[in-house]
Formats: structure tokens, C-alpha cells, sequence
């Protein structure tokens, strides 16, 4: 299996390393990410301006490709411009939860959403774990846990979701809102955007937010398509 990373993080996220060494166990890798970081820019692709892309050692034994760019044109990068066949898109480990409602700003669900757009399978991993190098006993356990289940025989797409120190893991929906958000004013022009843990969220144990929580791995389905099929299929006799 032929398995592209990214991330939203950047080329020189300490979490790239120990995603690709665990990868390389299941397929051969080939890294392009960010070369700074792009948290929040969703599924945006730049066809504004000209785009680098070297190719760099990120750490001893390890290149991969920088992209001056976002996770999606990262994406577009390692299927167009190096022309390889991927059968997979693993995007992340992501510094921070993804959870809710910030799904649709994730840069790092951003990338396996361009992915789906050619056919690609993804997985959308993310973390709160301050250590950078994550257990390969929890990536492990994620992976049997979709192996296991034949979760790709059903959908293409997955956002995890891990805690430190997961005590299970469970099949999710997206939750709500995770952050609170507001804009502060810095003086003058200025303002900029904050926001701050949610610390209501519910008593249902089956959305992502209340199962991270609840300290199991969240794994989330995920759809690209923006169609509600329910309200097509009664309106399209119309």
C-alpha cells in the first residue's frame, strides 16, 4: 500500500516522525506537508501565485516534500506533480483534538476530504498528548480496530481522535461545538481570534466529543459530499 502523509501542523511537526516510522508497517510512505502551518484552512487550495516545493530532510533517514502551501494542495502535489498512485491518505498526527463542529475548519480533515475528491481512502488522526512521540500501542490499536471491523468496506473516510492513555474505542458521530469563540480586540485595527474549551457538551456517550472525554479514541465517519441525499431524493420529481 502506497500511503501519502500530511498534516496542517507542518513539515517540521514532531508528531510527522513517529507517524512515519508506524506507517512504514503497513506500507511505504511518502511524506508532503506544509512548510508552515496551515491550521484552519479547511479544504483551501491556492491557484492565486506560484507554489515551492523542495524536497527536505525533516529528520536523519526521513525527506519528505515541503509545500509553501495547505494540506489540500499537499494532496493535489504528491497525485499531480509527482505523478504516484496512492492508496492512501494519512493525514496528521494533529497537535489538538478536531472534534465537533471544528471538523469543517480542520486543515488535517481538509486533506483526506481532497483525497476523496480522487478516489483516495483517508484517516484524519489527532491528538492533545503534549508528547510528540504518541504510543505506536495506540495507533496500533486504532488500526486493528479498522481492520478488524472492515471499516473501509463501508466508508472511505475517518476522523480519530486520541487520548492519552485510551481505555477503548468506540464508533462516533460528530459532536457540537468543542471551542468557544470570540473575537478580541488587540487596539486599533487589530483583533484577533480566540476561543476556549467548551465544558458542556452533553450527556450523549456516542458523539466524538463526549467519548475523547471519556478517554477512548474517538472514529468518526466522515462524508465529502455537501448534498443533503434526504431532501434530494423527495424534491428531485420536482
Amino acid at each position: 500500500m502506497n500511503i501519502l502523509i500530511t498534516n496542517d501542523d507542518g513539515i517540521r511537526s514532531p508528531f510527522i516522525p513517529p507517524l512515519a516510522k508506524w506507517a512504514s508497517k503497513i506500507g511505504n510512505v511518502t511524506v508532503a506537508a506544509p512548510k508552515v502551518e496551515q491550521s484552519g484552512k479547511s479544504q483551501s487550495i491556492n491557484f492565486t501565485h506560484e507554489v515551492e516545493a523542495v524536497e527536505i530532510e525533516i529528520v536523519p533517514g526521513l525527506f519528505g516534500y515541503s509545500i509553501d502551501s495547505t494540506p489540500a494542495d499537499c494532496v493535489r502535489f504528491g497525485t499531480r506533480a509527482l505523478g504516484r498512485e496512492f492508496d492512501f491518505i494519512l493525514s496528521g498526527i494533529n497537535r489538538g483534538y478536531n472534534l465537533g463542529d471544528d471538523i469543517v475548519y480542520s486543515g488535517t480533515c481538509g486533506a483526506i476530504f481532497e483525497g476523496a475528491r480522487m478516489g483516495i481512502p483517508g484517516l484524519a488522526v489527532s491528538t492533545d498528548v503534549a508528547n510528540p512521540h504518541i504510543p505506536e500501542e495506540s495507533l496500533d490499536l486504532m488500526w486493528r480496530f479498522i481492520k478488524e471491523n472492515d471499516l473501509y468496506a463501508h466508508n472511505p473516510l475517518y476522523n480519530v481522535n486520541i487520548p492519552e492513555n485510551p481505555q477503548g474505542i468506540r464508533i462516533t458521530k460528530q459532536g457540537g461545538m468543542y471551542y468557544t469563540d470570540s473575537f478580541v480586540h488587540r487596539g486599533g485595527i487589530m483583533y484577533v481570534q480566540s476561543g476556549e474549551i467548551k465544558k458542556d457538551s452533553g450527556t450523549d456517550p456516542t458523539t466524538d466529543i463526549n467519548t475523547v472525554r471519556a478517554g477512548m479514541i474517538s472514529v468518526t465517519p466522515l462524508v465529502a459530499t455537501r448534498t443533503e441525499m434526504s431532501v434530494f431524493e423527495k424534491l428531485k420529481n420536482i
